[in-house]
């Protein structure tokens, strides 16, 4: 990672000294976090990762009967056996419905599908879905996480899905 960004620094200065002499342009430039490869905190915000030092609350639902921890200021919709959290274009969604598990209790599975579209700009961008499905007392929970491609949550959903308990 070291010579990656002593190679990303060689190469920025020998591309800002092959400008001409005589031009009245501003040189460009380039930001740590262009040079690294790493986004900085502003850009992971902007894009929708969860940041590391995030604050998680606990949602009890007494009727559906689970608890299971959540991203603290995420907007929530929904109550009893059907809730959702939300934030930029990440989505926390349980719902609970009588049966059985079809596969294991808390085995993880990934697919992908296509967001709504953003109602300001019509947009639709790519999700990876990480799917959980909990069995307990005749009930089955299955929570899904919603994160659109490129965007790293994988810690902080590890951690949602596993805060999952049955009351």
């Amino acid at each position: 990672m070291k010579k990656l960004s002593i190679l990303a620094l060689i190469l920025g200065a020998l591309v800002a000294g092959c400008g001409s002499g005589g031009s009245s342009e501003s040189p460009q430039t380039t930001t740590h976090a262009e040079a690294s490869g790493v986004p900085s905190e502003a850009e992971s915000l902007a894009t929708g990762d969860i940041p590391d030092n995030q604050e998680f609350l606990t949602f009890t639902d007494q009727p559906a009967g689970y608890s299971i921890k959540y991203p603290a200021g995420w907007a929530r919709t929904g109550n009893g056996n059907d809730v959702t959290f939300r934030e930029k274009g990440n989505v926390v969604h349980i719902a609970v419905r009588s049966g059985t598990a079809k596969s294991g209790s808390g085995e993880k599975k990934t697919l992908t599908r296509q967001s709504a579209p953003d109602p300001v700009t019509g947009k639709i961008v790519p999700l990876l879905v990480d799917v959980y499905e909990y069995e307990g007392g005749g009930k089955v929970a299955v929570l899904e996480l919603s994160t659109p491609e490129g965007v790293d949550n994988v810690d902080a959903y590890r951690m949602i899905s596993e805060s999952f308990k049955w009351r």
